[in-house]
């Protein structure tokens, strides 16, 4: 089945810029995160952000925000999503896009892993840890790359993120194992410690010069219910992904191609939108959050901002008349607070493509309304939570 509109293919893509949240959610208290504003705070740091074509688009319709500039016309439709899933992370966003929501959050170890998960982890994978702490990658490898060369041990981490964090240096520990070490530990993290995700982090270099390698893997725990991606499976509807979508979703119903940065991500947006006839692209540009939010880094944040504007115009012009473009985030990540963690902030959506007038979407009470509305372009039914505002967005 190949989903049409008056004979012609439909097809709709997502961009999620990962972090890039626009204020802070009803209940952003009860999670530590008062006063997080990621793109509020964000321009107020920089001065005032210079971002024409998110501007023109609607971006400053949507929320104050010091340099972007309301528009009495914009070129697309634009509106704000409140989080409704407990939980501020990537998967529970994106889940959320897709139309599953969450009642609870996944757990979190602020203090490392309980003996008894460490205990099985060794056990199963033959081999002791070290580490066991909540810090950043990089640092974590410098702190224990030696010993771990020395003895074979894993290197054991988390963050502040639902993540169990396995890192081996791949002259000392093979890439096959370290990958088997993570499923091992995927299938014994059930209910009530079902992290998110499971993720191998491979390194080469020395002592004093560690480097992390491209051959990350994640090893995400499977959405509960049907999502977006599976109704669009089940009559034939085209799904591809950009970043580390298909490991949010575990691999169900959607493959991606994998991309180091937001520079690789955009090329990748890019030949999707030259060469596909028809389906859905769900995108992830992961840099806003990964390299900027995480670190604090205010600059940088900033920067990557301005080259997704100045890459907009290269998707515009690629749309069909049968295309519809959705710009969202699925969390915050203010670089302006003193926490280097997610923000439970709501998030922006522009609606843009031939078809779209300039009109308020409002403010919308979940994320997974855009799931819904993704599902009733393509005229797909869908029992996913969401209500479709494709009929507000639509030009008449």
């Amino acid at each position: 089945m190949t989903a049409a509109l008056d004979g012609h293919p439909r097809r709709a893509i997502i961009i999620v810029l990962d972090g890039v949240g626009i204020g802070e959610a009803p209940d952003a208290d009860s999670y530590g995160d008062r006063g997080s504003n990621t793109l509020g705070n964000l321009a107020r740091a920089v001065g005032g952000m210079n971002l024409p074509n998110l501007e023109r688009a609607g971006l400053g319709n949507i929320a104050p925000l010091e340099g972007v500039a309301r528009q009495a016309t914009p070129s697309g439709a634009w509106g704000i999503m409140v989080p409704h899933s407990a939980g501020k992370d990537s998967t529970t966003g994106h889940w959320e896009i897709a139309g599953v929501q969450l009642e609870r959050p996944f757990p979190t170890y602020p203090h490392g892993f309980p003996s008894s998960i460490v205990e099985e982890f060794t056990s199963r994978t033959g081999r002791s840890v070290i580490g066991n702490i909540t810090g950043s990658g990089t640092a974590i490898i410098d702190r224990f790359g030696e010993e771990h060369q020395r003895t074979g041990k894993w290197i054991l981490y988390t963050s502040a993120d639902s993540v169990f964090q396995v890192a081996a240096h791949e002259e000392t520990i093979s890439l096959e194992e370290l990958y088997a070490a993570c499923e091992d530990a995927r299938r014994m993290l059930v209910a009530p410690d079902d992290v998110s995700r499971v993720i191998a982090r491979p390194f080469l270099g020395r002592p004093g010069s560690y480097t992390r390698t491209r051959n990350r893997r994640d090893f995400s725990i499977a959405p509960p219910r049907q999502t977006l991606l599976d109704s669009l499976a089940a009559v034939g509807i085209a799904r591809e992904g950009v970043g580390k979508v298909d490991d949010l979703f575990a691999g169900r119903a959607i493959g991606s191609r994998h991309t180091a940065n937001n520079a690789e991500g955009i090329e990748a947006i890019r030949g999707w939108l030259k060469s596909r006839k028809s389906g859905l692209l769900f995108a992830n540009l992961v840099d806003f959050d990964q390299q900027f939010g995480h670190r604090n880094d205010v600059p940088g944040f900033y920067e990557a901002l301005r080259e997704f504007d100045a890459a907009l115009p290269s998707f515009l012009s690629a749309l069909r008349e049968d295309d519809l473009l959705f710009i969202t985030a699925d969390h915050g990540n203010d670089p302006t607070t003193p926490s280097t963690d997610h923000a439970r902030e709501c998030v922006p959506v522009l609606a843009l493509g031939p078809k779209v007038d300039a009109v308020t979407i409002g403010r919308r009470t979940t994320f997974s309304d855009l799931g819904a509305t993704i599902a009733d372009w393509f005229s797909v039914p869908f029992v996913g939570a969401g209500t479709s505002f494709l009929r507000t967005i639509l030009a008449q």
